[in-house]
């Protein structure tokens, strides 16, 4: 590997060195989602017992990349390229990585990255909130000695795979005459996803608190997609009761991004953000809504993931698939980074995903792969809502009833500990985190 040409992004793809590699490896970062990941690990059990909740979440903020496990199996059915990955972890939380300096982040992903390159992986994915902070990984791009993708590319591709199966297992053929809704639009993955869906759908909603972005966003998808009926708004209140599809992606802490009371029946959300926009307890009140994960793939071969990252055996968060799928094809570049994500390397890749194999993992609620009895369940619920206007009113005033009873949260985190004043800004602005 020594004096392996560094990639920039936009350059011409690097394909392997030699014919005769038998295993391509890649490396992907991981981080603990909430501090229960943290008690999760056998090394740190015992923090849960003598430690402060916040004291621990500081303390693991502070420690060095280690790699914690490989990721083996991986095997293109169509060319029968093995890969091999090496996984990563950093210690610090969602809400540390967004609260510290970007700076320590940066070091501490080339750092991983030189880890990386040592072992012989030759592009590094970024999970979760590493590609959030600071400037989406183009620093860390610059300053790594491999490529470095954040994934996003795959994660909107699998994103909107998602919502196909979904919206069809809900009993609807297609969205073709249906209304979408993206909450987090002007975000990174948000705002692709918005262009896509309005190839597609052609009547759109798009949220954010970013009014002048937004603005832009609806401009530009009126120029791409001529006849596209194209709504803005500054939050989801009062519209979301008109959309059969709404999509979540949004970096959005201790709040409500969306009332789920109001939706239409038999509605698919795919929740994008890590962790989750929508938790099971807001879930629970609207039975008839699909809300989904998005985002899981399959790895062709018999994949083993040596390290817990939440999912169940074989399946992977699409950032992560991203860099195993570039290093199948031999892409050695950096292929998906900072927040203007081009629409045609989604489809590229998405073009890769089908040539490898790969597959959309089976749909899962909350940590719960579900069953056609689920959505059989959904579907008969959401009839009786639509044919008795009286019981879909009693329906929503009982949700609404029920979600004032629980703390408005996202990610994990309720409103009484958001962090405040400017940083609740910060914390709040559309960014993917998938």
């Amino acid at each position: 590997m020594a004096g392996e040409k560094r990639i920039e992004v936009g350059a011409p793809p690097a394909r392997a060195a030699a014919a005769g590699d038998e295993v391509h490896r890649f490396a992907f970062v991981v981080h603990p989602l909430t501090i229960d990941f943290i008690y999760r690990h056998p090394s740190y059990r015992w923090t849960r017992f003598l430690l402060p909740r916040a004291l621990t979440e500081r303390l693991a903020a502070l420690m060095p990349p280690r790699h914690m496990g490989r990721v083996t199996g991986g095997r293109s059915p169509a060319t029968g390229q093995q890969i091999e990955g090496l996984l990563y972890a950093l210690g610090a939380t969602p809400k540390q990585l967004l609260t510290r300096p970007a700076r320590r982040t940066y070091d501490a992903l080339v750092a991983a990255s030189r880890m990386a390159r040592a072992r012989g992986a030759r592009i590094m994915g970024l999970g979760a909130f590493t590609k959030v902070v600071g400037d989406a990984g183009v620093t860390v791009a610059r300053e790594a000695p491999i490529p470095v993708t954040s994934g996003n590319s795959l994660t909107i591709a699998a994103t909107l795979e998602t919502a196909k199966i979904a919206v069809r297992r809900m009993g609807a053929p297609d969205l073709a005459r249906g209304r979408a809704m993206v909450v987090g639009a002007t975000g990174a993955i948000g705002s692709v996803c918005a262009r896509l869906i309005a190839q597609a759908i052609g009547d759109l909603v798009l949220v954010s608190i970013e009014p002048e972005r937004l603005i832009a966003l609806k401009e530009r998808i009126e120029r791409e997609v001529p006849g596209c009926r194209v709504e803005v708004a500054l939050e989801a209140r009062g519209l979301a009761g008109e959309c059969d599809l709404i999509i979540t992606a949004t970096s959005a802490f201790g709040q409500r991004v969306l009332d789920l009371s109001e939706c239409k029946p038999g509605a698919v959300i795919c929740d994008v953000a890590l962790p989750s926009d929508i938790s099971a307890e807001e879930a629970a009140v609207r039975p008839d809504l699909l809300v989904v994960e998005s985002g899981e793939v399959r790895i062709p071969g018999p994949v083993r993931i040596g390290y817990d990252i939440g999912l169940p055996p074989g399946v992977a968060y699409a950032c992560l698939a991203e860099a195993a799928l570039l290093a199948m094809e031999g892409r050695f570049e950096c292929y998906t980074l900072g927040r203007d994500i081009d629409l045609e390397r989604v489809k590229q890749i998405f073009r890769l995903f089908r040539k490898h194999d790969y597959e959309i993992a089976e749909l899962r609620a909350h940590g719960r792969e579900l069953s056609e009895a689920d959505f059989a369940h959904r579907r008969e619920l959401a009839r009786s809502l639509l044919a008795d206007s009286e019981l879909l009113a009693r329906t929503r005033a009982e949700a609404a009833a029920k979600l004032a009873r629980i703390p408005p949260r996202s990610k994990g985190v309720p409103a009484t500990t958001a962090p405040e004043n400017g940083l609740a800004r910060l914390l709040r602005r559309d960014a993917t985190v998938a």
